[in-house]
């Protein structure tokens, strides 16, 4: 009862908290076609601030935390990234109307971690006065890096086996094709050895060897070189015996420069390098804490208009999206609960941790998974992944997500 109520009183918090409230406003004046517009210039700058900001405080926690104590949670971070593509692969993938690549697209947009969402766990964690480890947010790219590339190598290893199978089905009608040809080669061949026999047969009395002998070797010339395909090329040019795989192999290491280099990724670990190796507390608190919360509601302002946006689009792909991205993110959070509740018994980890940690699984990425996976997966359809994410995955995980899990540790704090 202690946990319903705790969850009904964050929940009512959230839809009056500027978070959420910029969020719904975003969406209700996109609903009535308003031309208000962000330009996409300060969109990127306001990201930049929060990451950054986000950065700083755990590279400042990091420094005096015994990294030992972190190694759990990151451990578990990066499994919850894998494990979340893998159910979307064998979940969504696996529903009508739902393309298999744009499944894995969807599934490590969700498994990607969202920088505005984490924000808002974390002011609402301070609000609530829920203690938490600063390095927590440290989390991040440790989720977001393994969710990516295992989504664009899955993808790429799906995409890579149908074309085999593809040229494979090509090669063997090649195949096909040409013992056809072969077969009328040799019927050719057996009519034209009876009419050299029929030849031998009429003309006995005059010509008796020498007709005879010519159109026996003709006929010889004329059987063997009806088999000119007994080399089995391929479609491709090549024998299939001889196919290389080489061109099968994804390579790992461009899909992490990829990452580390999106804007999002960059910005966390710039900030997360200069709150470890310098000392910028004065800047710190001077600067970057007081300007969080305005900057985060206009983020928030601006997602709110977009997630209107691409509901239109995602109708349009299938419904599917819409059931999975309701239920996904709060099922990723509650496994990334209870993998944080066996850190929090072993190691200490906080429960404001754990809450961090369930909150980054039940977010999905908005700003450096959709670069990332447009430029990793190319064949797969943004409208699905970008419209499952923004429209109805960023609302549920602020609005139902952090309310749940934080209400979730105050009743076990209570007890």
């Amino acid at each position: 009862m202690d946990f319903l109520s705790n969850f009904l009183m964050d929940f009512l918090a959230q839809l009056q908290s500027p978070t959420l409230g910029f969020l719904i406003g975003g969406m209700v004046i996109a609903a009535l076609g308003s031309r208000l517009e962000i330009p996409d210039a300060i969109y990127k700058f306001i990201v930049f601030m929060l990451l950054i900001k986000v950065g700083l405080s755990g590279g400042i926690a990091i420094r005096s935390a015994n990294l030992a104590e972190m190694l759990l949670p990151a451990l578990f971070a990066s499994v919850m990234g894998i494990l979340i593509v893998f159910i979307g692969r064998f979940t969504l993938a696996k529903l009508p109307k739902v393309r298999t690549v744009d499944a894995i697209a969807t599934a490590g947009l969700f498994g990607a971690v969202s920088g505005s969402t984490l924000a808002a766990a974390l002011t609402l964690l301070e609000a609530q006065g829920i203690e938490y480890e600063a390095w927590a947010a440290a989390l991040y790219p440790f989720m977001d890096i393994p969710a990516l590339v295992t989504a664009i190598v899955v993808a790429s290893i799906y995409t890579k086996r149908k074309e085999y199978r593809r040229r494979r089905t090509a090669e063997e009608s090649f195949s096909a094709t040409d013992e056809s040809f072969s077969t009328a080669g040799a019927a050719f061949s057996t009519a034209g050895a009876a009419f050299s026999t029929a030849g031998e047969y009429s003309s006995a009395s005059e010509y008796a060897g020498t007709t005879s002998t010519s159109f026996s070797t003709a006929g010889e010339y004329s059987s063997t070189s009806e088999y000119p395909n007994k080399q089995r090329i391929t479609a491709s040019g090549y024998p299939s015996a001889q196919r290389s795989t080489a061109g099968n192999r994804v390579k790992i290491w461009p899909i992490v420069k990829e990452s580390l280099e999106g804007p999002a990724l960059s910005a966390l670990l710039l900030g997360l390098a200069l709150g470890l190796l310098t000392k910028p507390e004065s800047v710190y608190e001077s600067f970057y804490d007081p300007l969080f919360r305005g900057l985060l509601s206009i983020l928030m302002l601006v997602m709110g208009m977009e997630a209107w946006s691409r509901l239109g689009e995602l109708r349009k792909v299938a419904q599917w999206y819409a059931v999975y991205a309701v239920v996904a993110p709060l099922l990723h959070g509650f496994i990334a609960f209870g993998l944080g509740m066996i850190a929090h018994y072993t190691t200490g980890f906080s429960l404001g941790g754990v809450v961090i940690l369930a909150v980054i699984a039940c977010s999905s990425s908005d700003i450096s998974g959709p670069p990332t996976l447009r430029a990793g997966i190319p064949s797969a359809n943004p409208s699905a992944y970008i419209g499952a994410s923004t429209a109805i995955g960023t609302p549920v995980a602020i609005g139902l997500g952090i309310p749940l899990y934080i209400g979730l540790a105050q009743a076990l704090m209570g007890s």
